[in-house]
């Protein structure tokens, strides 16, 4: 079931992008096998393994990798593997023998991801970072914040499973397609810092052309224009409004009953900071729900600022499934859609690695 039945995935334990990707690749049809620890590791934020849903929809053993007999078991894997995932340091499967060459030599078709934040080459290679490192050498996390504020962290979203998870999902399908009609694997070398970047694409082109300013919040995308904000509302609550087009900014202010005269321009930087006061006062009239009501499926470009706990009760959210309850935890469902190889509902973490490897390896040659 799905687009990716029948590509078997070796997964090498690590944190954050690796397992995002593996869980990607998984819910998508492909067979994932993820290669645990013998003993717990101090890879970040620890949670009952119920709630670390990126351990979906796969299965999982656990062998200490500083063995010989182990690493010789992960090499019967790679036999029939169509891909390897590994999100350790640069050099370190090589230390294992588990690099590259070792794993290619045995299945040449393979296509060998690596994920890392700053690359497997470069002055920073071999150094420790985390996400907020990653985003920061970017340009991007500089870019991100309200005018007088310090830079805002966008969660990991925006390296570790963008930048990082995504990009390494995309080199990999590439090269996969790439070896059907090679018949030969790579190595496909996905940095954090370079999936960030290219993401940033279009700023950096902005910023060329003079239409970008450094100064955080000061720009149309990054809350400096009045039309492209979150507001508070009466009770607290949040709305987001995105009306950058003129025929919708003019119906947003027709349903605030606005005057667009003494808001100025939209596009009139100066008369920005003014009109802002403005839309916020209007905003601050009403709750949030009635808002909702006046606003949501209008051309306004217009969405309530929902919490975690909101989310998966919205009636939009709701009517496309986009969120799935699996062992009584509510998640994200897999992403994207498909109209023919739909996707079977993905399984639960794993509560404890399989011990009887060799009844793993007979299925695994078997699928």
């Amino acid at each position: 079931m799905g687009p990716l039945a029948g590509i078997k995935i070796v997964e090498l334990a690590g944190i954050g992008p690796g397992p995002m990707a593996a869980m990607l690749l998984a819910d998508l049809g492909a067979t994932v096998l993820r290669i645990d620890r013998t003993e717990p590791a101090d890879l970040g934020v620890r949670r009952p393994q119920k709630f670390n849903l990126l351990m979906r929809n796969r299965e999982c053993i656990a062998l200490d990798l500083k063995q010989p007999e182990a690493v010789q078991q992960v090499l019967q894997f790679v036999d029939s593997a169509d891909g390897l995932i590994e999100g350790f340091r640069p050099g370190v499967t090589e230390r294992l023998d588990l690099g590259p060459d070792a794993c290619l030599a045995r299945n040449p078709r393979l296509v060998y991801g690596r994920i890392t934040g700053w690359g497997q080459t470069g002055p920073l290679a071999h150094a420790a970072g985390h996400d907020l490192n990653y985003i920061a050498l970017t340009g991007v996390l500089h870019a991100i914040g309200r005018a007088g504020q310090p830079p805002t962290i966008p969660l990991a979203l925006t390296g570790d499973f963008s930048g990082g998870a995504l990009y390494l999902v995309m080199g990999m399908l590439a090269a996969l397609l790439e070896a059907r009609s090679s018949g030969q694997g790579q190595v496909v070398d996905a940095a954090i810092v370079d999936g960030t970047t290219s993401m940033a694409t279009v700023f950096y082109g902005l910023h060329a052309a003079g239409m970008w300013n450094a100064a955080r919040g000061s720009n149309i995308l990054d809350s400096g224009a009045p039309f492209y904000e979150v507001y508070e509302c009466q009770d607290g609550g949040w709305i987001s409004i995105g009306p950058i087009e003129a025929r919708f900014y003019q119906q947003l202010l027709a349903l605030l009953d606005l005057d667009p005269q003494a808001l100025g321009a939209q596009h009139d930087q100066g008369a920005w900071p003014r009109a802002k006061v403005v839309i916020a006062q209007r905003f601050k009239t009403r709750t949030r729900a009635q808002w909702c009501e006046l606003l949501e499926g209008t051309d306004v470009c217009f969405a309530p600022v929902l919490s975690f706990d909101e989310a998966p009760r919205h009636p939009h959210l709701q009517a496309r499934g986009s969120f799935v309850e699996i062992d009584g935890v509510v998640q994200p469902a897999p992403a994207p859609r498909f109209s023919r190889s739909v996707p079977q509902m993905p399984r639960p973490p794993q509560a404890e690695p399989t011990r009887d490897i060799a009844a793993v390896l007979a299925a695994w040659r078997g699928a």
